[in-house]
């Protein structure tokens, strides 16, 4: 019998499956866990999703009564009366800056962005900026170089341009691997990158879902970490789970704390240890397993997946140890080859990651699930706006630091 089995239409929890941007409703978060609302099952063939009809840019519609949140401040943005807030996203990620635009009831700000002849970035802001609160979307996904830069002069546009604040929302925080130094002459590239974001121009940086939480102390600017693991959580909680049945696994001695976070808020589940030595970068070696898998359903829990060694190795691992079926979280799916044949070699029973970074319509299988993060950064920026004002709930009630 499978681990997950449908619920009821009365369930607190729905499912989500690489859905289309409108199904995002403003609503409040409590325990840490997303409420998401989506009109009708969706299904795709090979995990592609379809293709969302955006309501942005003048795109022909008006907002549906669903996505209005309950709140006079909202129709004010919507009605143009308060223009302090702007949203603008750079070319890494846009759908997912509409997503959190429309969640939000916005539109998203004018952008002019192109490469001249030999590659340098152009950045002109097509509309005015002065004494407001903007927002800059933009992952340094890959290509990773291409993507901080072009970061980098949109601050340096929106500060020229007199914006009062200046907020990177960096749903995928490249060099964040280089946090420390584990040998001799090597750099710290995860402090240099913060040094280039503050010294662009940017007032507040909100990541989602650091590699080591280290990394926040590299930014002498103020940082709001936002995990990703209360959608992943919500995806899970809206399926039956026999609890008796249930492991969660850590890929690697460095994601215990992660594993066991998760773990706590999945009924309280077990967990395991892979026993990992790297050789080299991107070259990961499994040793043995701390932890009993056999006759379980594991589920292992990682921050990001690149090429998958590390967790297709697990995931062997784990069969060879009697596990009946093997999951694997992630929040951000770099998918460097070659995860993908790595991924979809039927070591997994499903794969679910995020949209911190737009997944390649060739990257596709049919084990992927691709939730989204939209309503929680977009419900983020709310309160980063609003300095948690108009009695709005915590900081901790969305999981951030």
């Amino acid at each position: 019998m499978s681990l997950f089995h449908s619920v009821s239409s009365t369930s607190s929890f729905t499912s989500l499956r690489s859905f289309p941007i409108h199904s995002f409703p403003r609503t409040s978060l409590q325990n840490a866990v997303v409420r998401c609302k989506v009109i009708e099952p969706l299904k795709f063939q090979n995990g592609k999703p379809s293709q969302s009809e955006l309501l942005l840019n003048g795109g022909g519609g008006s907002i549906p009564s669903f996505l209005m949140p309950p709140n006079a401040r909202v129709k004010d943005l919507v009605n143009g009366n308060d223009t302090r807030l702007r949203i603008f996203s750079g070319t890494a990620n846009l759908s997912l800056a509409q997503e959190i635009a429309c969640y939000m009831g916005l539109e998203l700000g004018k952008i002019k962005i192109k490469r001249f002849a030999d590659g340098e970035i152009y950045v002109q802001l097509q509309e005015s900026v002065r004494g407001c609160d903007v927002f800059l979307v933009q992952p340094t996904c890959p290509p990773a170089n291409e993507n901080l830069m072009e970061l980098l002069i949109m601050i340096d546009a929106c500060r020229r341009a007199s914006a009062k604040n200046i907020t990177a929302v960096i749903p995928y925080f490249g060099y964040a691997r280089a946090d420390r130094k584990t040998q001799g002459r090597e750099s710290i590239a995860a402090k240099l990158v913060a040094n280039l974001i503050t010294e662009a121009g940017a007032n507040r940086v909100l990541a989602c879902d650091l590699h080591s939480g280290q990394s926040m102390g590299y930014f002498d600017i103020p940082v709001d970490h936002v995990y990703g693991q209360p959608v992943i959580l919500d995806y899970l909680a809206s399926k039956t789970i026999c609890s008796d049945d249930l492991v969660v696994v850590s890929p690697d001695v460095g994601g215990v704390a992660r594993a066991r976070s998760f773990a706590k808020k999945l009924s309280d589940a077990p967990l395991a240890i892979v026993d990992k030595r790297r050789q080299g970068h991107n070259v990961a070696e499994v040793m043995n397993l701390i932890g009993d898998v056999k006759g379980k359903v594991a589920v292992m829990v990682d921050d990001m997946i690149d090429t998958a060694g590390t967790i297709a190795k697990g995931a062997a691992l784990l069969h060879q140890e009697g596990a009946r079926e093997v999951y694997a979280c992630s929040t951000h799916a770099v998918f460097s080859p070659p995860a993908i044949e790595r991924l979809s070699s039927g070591l997994f029973q499903e794969v679910i990651i995020t949209n911190t970074i737009p997944v390649a319509e060739q990257n596709y299988f049919p084990q992927l699930t691709v939730l989204s993060v939209a309503n929680l950064l977009g419900e983020t920026v709310w309160r980063v706006h609003d300095d948690c004002s108009g009695g709005i709930e915590p900081y901790s009630s969305l999981g951030i630091d």
